[in-house]
């Protein structure tokens, strides 16, 4: 859906249908390391909070959506809790490569 080029669909319903596809990929991969016999986690972190930073970016765009007469103030908050979010998955994947350079 994000790579076709419509004017029916906004460019907001496109990244809510990527965010969702990249989440259901990072939930199946975390689900299928979480199955697996052999204990190797070493991406079951980065796994989780690219699903976690996903769906809360799935729930915010949402949120915005449905409350167009937010305040600034509300507005700020909502995009600095994205913002946080962004930040703790960059230093997830920074440290999961770092760990499995080691």
């Amino acid at each position: 859906m994000f790579l076709i080029d419509t004017q029916l669909v906004t460019n907001d319903v496109k990244k809510v249908i990527s965010n969702i596809v990249v989440m259901c990929f990072a939930g199946y991969a975390l689900l299928t390391e979480i199955k697996s016999s052999k204990i190797n986690d070493r991406f079951i972190l980065a796994d989780s909070f690219i699903f976690l930073y996903y769906g809360l970016s799935v729930f915010l765009f949402f949120l915005l959506r449905q409350l167009s007469d937010l305040g600034k103030d509300e507005a700020t908050m909502l995009w600095s809790i994205n913002n946080i979010l962004s930040s703790v998955l960059y230093l997830t994947f920074i440290y999961t490569f770092l760990r499995l350079k080691k």
